[in-house]
């Protein structure tokens, strides 16, 4: 999948973009948010509030509950 960071989000992480694999047990946006969280300082940072940040798969907007099956991208981007 890919990840894909906007302003804020993108300035606390360090990057435009990235390729991600998360494990099978993140299913929703809402755990896609929290096991980034965990990559390592800056996406603690840019994830410390969730009901912060916007996120759309595959170009469409998507609740914290909403599957991640079959998504090719998210974005991530403040709200």
């Amino acid at each position: 999948m890919k990840a894909v960071y906007f302003a804020w989000v993108r300035e606390r992480i360090g990057k435009a973009d990235e390729e991600i694999a998360p494990p099978d047990a993140v299913r929703t946006v809402g755990d896609l948010m929290s096991w980034l969280a965990g990559q390592g300082e800056g996406y603690a940072y840019a994830f410390e509030n969730p009901r912060l940040i916007r996120v759309a798969l595959d170009r469409v907007h998507a609740k914290p509950e909403a599957s991640l099956a079959g998504a090719r991208e998210a974005a991530f981007f403040l709200r």
